[in-house]
């Protein structure tokens, strides 16, 4: 069954956009972006969850991320 978001596409599509429109007019390249965006959950995960729930999220973020790109 799928997964019901509380945000809408269009929250979600405006916030994507707005992410890769700063990368690309920074000139940023993969593994910069990927620096970027990897510090950015870390920050997401130190101080928007509690530290006791961390490790269980961070594993369940990884597999997603690992099913989305197969």
């Amino acid at each position: 069954m799928p997964q019901q978001s509380k945000y809408s596409d269009q929250q979600f599509e405006d916030l994507m956009t707005s992410i890769v429109e700063v990368l690309e007019r920074e000139n940023a390249d993969r593994d910069l972006s990927l620096m970027v965006l990897g510090n950015i959950i870390t920050r997401i995960f130190q101080h928007q969850i509690h530290e006791k729930d961390r490790k269980e999220m961070a594993q369940q973020f990884t597999q997603i991320l690992l099913k989305s790109i197969q």
